[in-house]
């Protein structure tokens, strides 16, 4: 790795620093009430986000703090007084994605040159996409990486009152920072981080660099944060980390994440706990007997197998084989015979050839998971996969993945139609997007129902009978 070099978390951001952002965030409140009183009206911010539920975790942090500072937060894109683009760096798409739509807000400097344009998240992270952004896009006044998204507000007050674009692109400007305001998107479902970074260092993967090493939230912390949850009445909480299993595991804690789960199921309420993303090297048969003696936690299990074939395996640095994953898919079913499989597949890496892309049709086969979610390889720069022999032609990946798709629609559709003509309680979620008529809801194994008719209010329980299935949804009526 010439060009990133993932750096070790420093120290947590203290007390002191924590009070100089919320100073911070006073001054550009005030600021803000005196324009309003001058001009007559709110100032307002835009948060575009790109990426994984990590970043969404962001953005909402990254709201709260915009809504201490004054700001009103708005869906618009065209008046916004601030927009914020929080950026992925997973795959080249998603990066030139964000970079088309910072430079379709460059209009709004021009109208109106007060306008503040930040752009933050992992894709500026990288050294080179960084540069990009100072020299290519002179209009953006604020960068700053997913380890400074604490220091938001001061680097937004530097560039307020000093005229200075702003760029903290650090992977790691602290470890942790504890403390931050969040606004959440829904009021019945919630992200919670514990913790950040990634230890794994999968030669696929960009996050390692742009997120940092490994550092978990305290116990105390995060369960302080779910508790305030349920008492708020969110009914779906979900843990993140880019590897949950590690939790705690460099830290010193004395407990670990199976602790963590089970301390937060003696929480009282009516809700549900899920947590993501789990890596199969990791996954203990102590977390899973947890998860079988709990009263909350989903019977629901993501973890990403990328591969069937032992070799390849291998080849991404994943640190465990077939014979491993099949033991935690076994256990897993033992213990909880109900439980909702899923699971990540990359096709095409460096040097796949068609008796590993079968050995990855074999494992769907054998495992018959509930739902897949299938990539075909693309190379990100900096990471050792992309600078591999024998890359795969675009034709052949394209081909293995439309033969992979095919092989788990009808793996999903079976799994699916076995609930036809069961009622499973569901989580209501409203009107579906395409039929304001239909409603949707998610089961505990976080599954899609659409139910014809007005149902239970939005964030609240009920019954469902399921009539019908296809691969990706259940369908069925309300029966309470």
């Amino acid at each position: 790795m010439d060009e990133y070099k993932a750096k070790a978390p420093q120290a947590k951001a203290s007390p002191a620093d924590m009070e100089q952002q919320r100073q911070a965030q006073r001054r550009v409140a005030w600021l803000n009430r005196e324009f309003e009183r001058l001009s007559g009206r709110r100032k307002k911010a835009y948060i575009l986000t790109f990426g994984c539920q990590q970043n969404e975790a962001d953005s909402e942090r990254i709201a709260g703090m915009c809504e201490q500072m004054g700001y009103e937060m708005t869906n618009d894109p065209q008046s916004p007084d601030l927009v914020v683009v929080n950026t992925c760096a997973i795959r080249e798409h998603a990066e030139k994605k964000a970079l088309s739509q910072i430079g379709g807000f460059k209009h709004l400097k021009e109208n109106d040159p007060g306008v503040m344009i930040a752009v933050c998240g992992c894709m500026v992270a990288q050294e080179h996409r960084a540069e990009q952004i100072k020299h290519s896009y002179p209009y953006v006044d604020l960068v700053f990486s997913t380890g400074s998204i604490h220091l938001f507000p001061s680097l937004l007050l530097e560039k307020i009152e000093h005229g200075k674009r702003q760029f903290r692109t650090e992977p790691d400007a602290y470890g942790l920072a504890e403390g931050m305001p969040v606004r959440r998107e829904s009021t019945y479902k919630a992200w919670v981080s514990i913790m950040y970074g990634c230890n794994n260092f999968c030669t696929y993967c960009i996050v390692p660099y742009v997120r940092g090493r490994e550092r978990s939230r305290k116990m105390e912390e995060v369960v302080r944060e779910v508790e305030e949850l349920v008492r708020d009445g969110y009914r779906d909480i979900t843990l993140l980390g880019q590897n949950v299993n590690s939790y705690g595991q460099r830290d010193g804690f004395g407990y670990d994440f199976a602790d963590l789960v089970e301390q937060i199921d003696r929480i009282g309420g009516d809700f549900r706990l899920r947590f993501m993303t789990s890596h199969p090297k990791d996954a203990s048969d102590k977390l899973i007997d947890v998860m079988a003696r709990s009263s909350h936690v989903c019977h629901q299990f993501h973890l990403p197998l990328q591969s069937g074939s032992d070799r390849i395996l291998r080849a991404m640095n994943r640190h465990y084989d077939w014979a491993r994953y099949e033991h935690v898919v076994n256990y897993l079913r033992q213990k909880m015979p109900d439980v909702t499989l899923s699971t990540d597949i990359i096709v095409g890496f460096p040097g796949e050839t068609e008796e590993d892309f079968e050995q990855t049709l074999r494992a769907l086969e054998q495992v018959r998971y509930d739902l897949v979610f299938s990539f075909i390889y693309s190379p990100r720069r900096g990471t050792p996969a992309a600078k591999m022999e024998e890359q795969i032609p675009p034709d052949v990946q394209g081909a293995r993945f439309r033969r992979l798709l095919e092989v788990q629609n009808a793996i999903s559709l079976a799994a699916n139609e076995a609930q036809v003509g069961q009622t499973l309680r569901v989580l209501c979620e409203g009107p579906s997007h395409s039929d304001p008529d239909v409603y949707s809801g998610r089961t505990e194994g976080n599954k899609l129902v659409l139910i014809s008719g007005r149902g239970p209010e939005e964030g609240t329980f009920g019954t469902v009978r399921i009539t019908r299935a296809d691969p990706y949804s259940l369908f069925g009526e309300w029966e309470g």
